[in-house]
Order: structure tokens, then C-alpha cells, then sequence
């Protein structure tokens, strides 16, 4: 591992993708086998001007021992610090922000009962709504990364030694995310330039829907919400600090109608949902709802996934990524959402951004779905681009636009 990319990686991340500001309180979660990464972004918050710097530690191994042998009934029971430990800093004066740093083996859960996991991560995503209510209305600045870790690096790499695998993948996601140029500041900067681009030219067009097609079946009408608004690259907190919510990001994203979308969609790369794979996936929709689904591994899964709750099975965001993004250009299949929805065209299970709505942050759950914005305990992205997808816009006037040309954007 290049020790020079690996703290440019970390400033970068912490003083430019959170964006922390002095006295502000700083969340970090980390898995435990990456202490030195961890440290860099702790160092780097301090550098910032941070008040105090909170790191929680993540375990894979741990959470399969918790899932496999705790009571079902005792693990959906949280207690008011589990929650409290995030709002005591987010109530804070001085504010909060936070990072989260990704490094799971995409099968760590594997042979589990994946219905008790579905219905362990709900009570927690329930129980932790009002802080996840902070990040899906950008009330504070997030950010999600991610480090490579033993298990998911001999996932991509499964004929290297695991120590080499680990290299590859570091060397990998320096280079994705503008790091091994050495100005991943300047060369983001450039990125987001041209992705503001792109999102402004979509909300002038005062688009009604959009409809997705590709030569593996895939035909999919998405009608968009009212006053639906097009985000992408950066966004801005309440406060009025910008940040990137995601490290890397390609997309440009936009919040669907929950009941006017129409049509079939084909999973374009496997998906790894509760350390288990979901792969050659397909659903139908009907004014919104998922009428019929299918899979070729882990369709039990998929189903799953699809009853977590009863809106779960509509969709929440539509996301719009080139085929020549450094992702997809890599030839890597990652085994990791971040990475791999930046890779292709994407919908996503469950809730939508209120962001994604004009003044949606300052609205009810009850206004945002007036507006037809999802709402869901879940929001999981699930890949649908293709290399010759094409992409159509009618606009509420009733015009067409073109929007993308066998996988590319034609503007």
C-alpha cells in the first residue's frame, strides 16, 4: 500500500468529502481490521479544526456470531444510548458530521437465516430513524468511503494470496477515486464541475419521466415526483456546507413517482444485500409496485428484501451513471454497492432523499409523500445499466430528450 495515496485518500475524504468544520464533532465507523486507515481520517479530522473526533468500530465476524447465535428477539430490542450516542453529538451546538467507512466481505453472513437478518437490521433501522433523519435530509454533512479488508479483497481478487489481493485493491480504489494522480482535490474538483453540469441541464428540461431500455430486456418507465429535483456530485447541509456524499460518485439522481413507474428492469451486476449475493435479478412493476420478481441465486433473498416493509417494494431513487465511468472502465466487478452503483445506472428499494424534492427538507414524511416520494426503512441500490442502454425524457410540456445513447450521456 502507497503510504503517501493512502493519507491523500484520508485528507481528501475527511476535509473535502465530509468537509469538517472547527468544533464540529466528528462520527467515524470503521471495521476493526483497518486501525491505520482509521487513524489517517482521525488525524485529518483533528487537522480540520474538529472538536472531538468519535470512533465506533465494526466487526463482520462479530455481527455473524451476534446473528447466528443471538435470540432474535433480544437482538430487535435496542436501548435508548444506542441511539442517544449519536444524537447527544448531532443536538450538539457546535454540530455534527460523519463518515462511514466500508470494508465488508460481501458474504460474511452467508447460510444465514436471511429472514432474521431482515428483520434484525429493521428494528435497528427503525429504532435509529431520528438520527438517519439527519443524513437522508443532508441536516448534517456524511460521507461514505471504503478501505479494502481481507475477506472482500479475496473476493475480487479469489486467485491472488490474500496479501496481494489487498494490494490490487488498494491500487484499485486509489485510481478510481482520483487518488494515484496525486491532486485528488484538483481532479474532483473538475469532476464535480462536470456532473453540476449535467444535473442542471436535466432539472432545465423540467423533466416528467424517463425511460430506460437495453438490449437484455429492460424497459422501465420511470414517472418522476412532484417538484422532483435532479442532485448529484455534491450536496449542501443545512448549515450551507457542501460536501460529497459518497467517495466515488458518478451519478446523477432523482427521486421517482412511487406509483407511476411501469415496466421490467434487469439486474446488470450482482447485489450484496445482508452479506449475501443477489444474482441475475429481474422485477416487473405496475403503477409503482413490484407485481413479479425472480432471481437466479438468492431469490428467496430478493424476496425478502422486497417484504421488509410494505413500501419496500417501490422505488425511492433513479440514478443515471455513464458505462465509461473509472469504475466500469476498471472491468472490476466489486461486490460492493459504493463501488458497483457507480459503475452503471441504478434504482434503488425503499425510501427516497427528501432532497431530491424541492424544500423537501423542511417537509413531513406526510407532505413528501403527497409529493410521491417513497418512504421505507430501507434504500437499497441495485445496478441496471447496460452498455447499450438508452435513456429517453418526456418533458412535462410533452417533449422528448435524449439523455443517453448506448450508455453514454448525449450531452
Amino acid at each position: 500500500m502507497n503510504q503517501t495515496h493512502l493519507q491523500l485518500y484520508a485528507d481528501f475524504i475527511v476535509k473535502v468529502g465530509v468537509n469538517v468544520q472547527p468544533r464540529q464533532n466528528f462520527i467515524i465507523r470503521c471495521p476493526v481490521t483497518m486501525p491505520e486507515f482509521a487513524h489517517a481520517c482521525v488525524r485529518a479530522g483533528y487537522e480540520a479544526g474538529a472538536k472531538r473526533v468519535i470512533v465506533r468500530w465494526e466487526d463482520d465476524k462479530l455481527t455473524r456470531l451476534h446473528m447466528e447465535l443471538g435470540d432474535e428477539k433480544d437482538l430487535c430490542t435496542l436501548v435508548p444510548s444506542d441511539l442517544r450516542s449519536y444524537l447527544d453529538f448531532a443536538e450538539d451546538p457546535d454540530g455534527c458530521c460523519t463518515l462511514a467507512i466500508h470494508a465488508e466481505d460481501p458474504e460474511a453472513l452467508a447460510g444465514l437465516d436471511a429472514g432474521k437478518l431482515n428483520r434484525v437490521n429493521l428494528a435497528r433501522r427503525n429504532y435509529l430513524k431520528p438520527w438517519q433523519e439527519y443524513t437522508m435530509k443532508d441536516r448534517v454533512q456524511w460521507c461514505v468511503a471504503a478501505v479494502p479488508a481481507p475477506g472482500w479483497a479475496a473476493k475480487v481478487f479469489p486467485d491472488l494470496p490474500v496479501e496481494q489481493a489487498m494490494e490490487k485493491l488498494w491500487a484499485l480504489i486509489f485510481d478510481v477515486c482520483r487518488v494515484t494522480g496525486g491532486d485528488p482535490v484538483g481532479e474532483w474538483k473538475a469532476h464535480v464541475a462536470k456532473t453540476k453540469a449535467r444535473r442542471d441541464q436535466l432539472n432545465t428540461w423540467d423533466l416528467d419521466s424517463v425511460h430506460l431500455t437495453s438490449a437484455n430486456g429492460t424497459d422501465l418507465t420511470v414517472g418522476l415526483a412532484e417538484d422532483a429535483t435532479w442532485e448529484g456530485a455534491s450536496s449542501v447541509s443545512e448549515k450551507g456546507i457542501e460536501f460529497i456524499a459518497n467517495v466515488p460518485t458518478e451519478e446523477v439522481f432523482c427521486a421517482p413517482h412511487r406509483d407511476r413507474v411501469n415496466g421490467v428492469v434487469y439486474g446488470t451486476k450482482p447485489y450484496a444485500y445482508n452479506g449475501q449475493l443477489i444474482e441475475g435479478w429481474h422485477v416487473t412493476f405496475r403503477d409503482g409496485k413490484v407485481v413479479e420478481h425472480g432471481a437466479e441465486k438468492n431469490a428467496a433473498l430478493l424476496a425478502e428484501l422486497l417484504s421488509t416493509d410494505d413500501n419496500a417494494n417501490r422505488i425511492g431513487e433513479v440514478a443515471l451513471v455513464p458505462a465509461s465511468s473509472p469504475i466500469n472502465r476498471s472491468g472490476v466487478l466489486f461486490y460492493n454497492t459504493l463501488f458497483d452503483e457507480n459503475a452503471a445506472c441504478h434504482i434503488a428499494f425503499g425510501a427516497g432523499y427528501p432532497t431530491n424534492i424541492r424544500g423537501g427538507s423542511a417537509m413531513t414524511r406526510e407532505q413528501l409523500m403527497e409529493k410521491g416520494l417513497n418512504d421505507s426503512a430501507i434504500h437499497e441500490d441495485v445496478m441496471v445499466g447496460a452498455p447499450d442502454t438508452n435513456i429517453t425524457g418526456t418533458t412535462k410540456s410533452g417533449g422528448q430528450v435524449t439523455i443517453f445513447v448506448n450508455g453514454e450521456w448525449a450531452f
